[in-house]
C-alpha cells in the first residue's frame, strides 16, 4: 500500500492550513473511535465484576476498537485503490492528516494566550478546560500559563511526532496510514478509560498500559527535537536536554515527563506544582530550574517551539520513507 514522502508532506500541509474545520460533513476519524469507545462501553461493563473481570472485558474493548480502527483503514484504502490509484492516495492523505493535530493545539493554546494578554481570565479559564483535565476555574494567570505550557508540551508528543513517527514507520513497512490510525485508537481509549478511579482502575488497565508503550519511543524523541530546535530558535539546546534527563522520570506518567521536561529547559521555566481534578488536589514534582513567573509569552513560545518540534518530525517521518 504505498504511502511517499510527498504523502506525508500534503497531510502534514493540510493540517498546518486548516486543521479540524467544522465545515467538513463527515465525522472526524478520531471521533468516529470515540463513539465506538462509549457505545462498546456501555456493552461489556459489568457493575458487579470482580477486578479481573473488568479487567478482561476492558482488554475485549480494547482490541475490538484497535483492531477495529486498522481493519477499517486497511479495508477503505484497499477498496480506494482498487477503484483508482489517486483516490486510493487521496485517502491515505486523508487519514494521515487526519491524525494529525498540531495546528489544533496550537490554535487552543493560541486562544488561551490571547485571553491573558486581554485580561480576560474568566475566559482563559474557559478555553483552557478545554485542553486539560485539571479543574481551571480558580486558577490565577501564571497557573493557566503553566497547564498550557504543559498541555502543549505533552501533547507535542501525541498529537504531532507520534502520528508522524508511525506514519513513517507505516509507510516504510507498506501499510500506509494504517498504523497511526491504530495509534490513534490506542491514544482515543487511553483518553476514554485510562484513568486510575473506581470505575476504571482495571477496566481501563490494558487501555492505559498500551498507551505508554506506543508512546515510550516518541516521547524521548520529543525531548530531544525540542531541544534542537531551542538550540536553533533561542541557544537552549543544552538546557533542554540537561533537564529532560534529569526531570523526565520526576513525572508520575513514564513519558509525559519527558517533553514537558524539555519544553522547561527550552523555555527557562519551572513546570509542576500542584493541580487540583475533581476537587482533589495532586502534588507533582517540580520540573525544570527556576524561572519567571509564567506568563502569556511563555504560551507564544512554547507554541513557535511546538512547530519546531513539528517540523522535525515530520522531517524524521519523510527520511524513514525514503529509506
Amino acid at each position: 500500500m504505498p504511502f511517499t514522502p510527498a504523502d506525508l508532506l500534503a497531510a502534514w500541509l493540510l493540517d498546518a492550513a486548516i486543521g479540524d474545520p467544522r465545515w467538513i460533513p463527515w465525522p472526524h476519524p478520531v471521533v468516529l473511535m470515540g463513539r465506538a469507545v462509549s457505545r462498546l462501553e456501555g456493552w461489556l461493563w459489568r457493575p458487579g465484576d470482580a477486578p479481573w473481570g473488568r479487567f478482561w472485558r476492558g482488554a475485549v474493548l480494547w482490541a475490538l476498537v484497535v483492531a477495529g480502527a486498522a481493519a477499517a483503514a486497511w479495508g477503505g484504502l484497499a477498496v480506494a485503490h482498487w477503484v483508482h490509484p489517486w483516490m486510493g492516495r487521496a485517502l491515505s492523505i486523508y487519514l494521515a492528516y487526519a491524525c494529525l493535530a498540531t495546528r489544533d493545539l496550537d490554535a487552543e493554546a493560541r486562544a488561551v494566550e490571547g485571553y491573558l494578554h486581554r485580561g480576560r481570565l474568566g475566559d482563559a479559564r474557559l478555553r483552557l478546560a478545554r485542553i486539560v483535565g485539571r479543574d481551571t476555574q480558580h486558577l490565577p494567570p501564571p497557573e493557566v500559563a503553566r497547564a498550557t505550557v504543559e498541555t502543549v508540551a505533552e501533547n507535542a508528543s501525541d498529537g504531532a511526532v507520534a502520528p508522524l513517527l508511525y506514519l513513517g514507520l507505516g509507510g516504510l513497512l507498506g501499510w500506509g496510514p494504517t498504523l497511526a490510525v491504530a495509534y490513534k485508537a490506542v491514544n482515543t481509549l487511553d483518553s476514554s478509560v485510562g484513568y486510575r478511579d473506581a470505575r476504571y482502575e482495571h477496566f481501563g488497565k490494558l487501555a492505559a498500559r498500551a498507551d505508554d508503550g506506543a508512546n515510550w519511543v516518541p516521547a524521548r524523541v520529543t525531548a530531544a527535537l525540542a531541544a534542537v530546535a531551542a538550540q536553533v530558535l533561542w541557544g537552549s539546546g543544552r538546557p533542554a536536554l540537561r533537564i529532560a534527563w534529569r526531570d523526565g522520570r520526576l513525572h508520575a506518567s513514564p513519558n509525559s515527563g519527558f517533553p514537558e521536561a524539555a519544553f522547561a529547559g527550552a523555555l527557562g521555566v519551572g513546570l509542576g506544582g500542584t493541580n487540583t481534578y475533581r476537587g482533589v488536589p495532586r502534588r507533582c514534582p517540580p520540573i525544570g530550574d527556576p524561572g519567571p513567573e509564567l506568563g502569556p509569552v511563555h504560551i507564544g513560545r512554547a507554541r513557535g517551539l511546538l512547530w519546531a518540534v513539528s517540523a522535525l518530525a515530520l522531517g524524521l517521518g519523510m527520511a524513514a520513507l525514503w529509506a
